[in-house]
């Protein structure tokens, strides 16, 4: 281009601008406002580039719309997940009564095994055999061994 084409096309431009500026273009009233951002332009024909009116596919907008609503939901399924009675319960239902009951039972553990012993001393008593009455009479020393050791405590 020469010098003087140059001079021709940037007062082309500034007429265009001017007119722009007074809200028209060429004579016709101008109804939208075209965004100018370094997209919209072409510097080669220094012109803008046609654009469909669409905005961008790819905005943050668009990617946090209805965000929120999500967010919400989570925490709502969340929290309704920690109250829910099967994990407020314990595992085994009755621990607690396990507890509180063995303090209970110790003093039933000893008069069981007493019994027991009765039991199986009797029986061994029944049978006739000789090995039988040795056995006895040590499962009897034995029980009185245990009484009296459980009467000095």
């Amino acid at each position: 281009m020469s010098l003087a084409e140059e001079v021709e096309a940037r007062k082309a431009r500034l007429q265009a601008l001017r007119a722009r500026k007074a809200g028209t273009a060429n004579g016709e009233a101008k109804n939208a406002i075209e965004v100018l951002s370094k997209r919209n332009f072409d510097p080669e024909t220094r012109t803008l580039r046609k654009t469909d009116g669409r905005a961008n596919e790819d905005t943050i907008e668009k990617n946090v719309d209805g965000l929120v609503e999500r967010i919400l939901e989570a925490d709502q399924q969340r929290q309704e997940a920690e109250l829910d009675l099967m994990n407020i319960a314990p595992k085994r239902a009755n621990w607690d009564l396990k507890r509180d009951l063995n303090k209970k039972l110790a003093p039933l553990e000893k008069v069981n095994k007493e019994a027991i012993y009765t039991i199986v001393r009797a029986r061994i008593k029944s049978e006739s055999n000789d090995a039988s009455k040795d056995l006895a009479s040590a499962i009897d020393a034995r029980a009185a061994a245990e009484e009296s050791a459980s009467d000095d405590e």
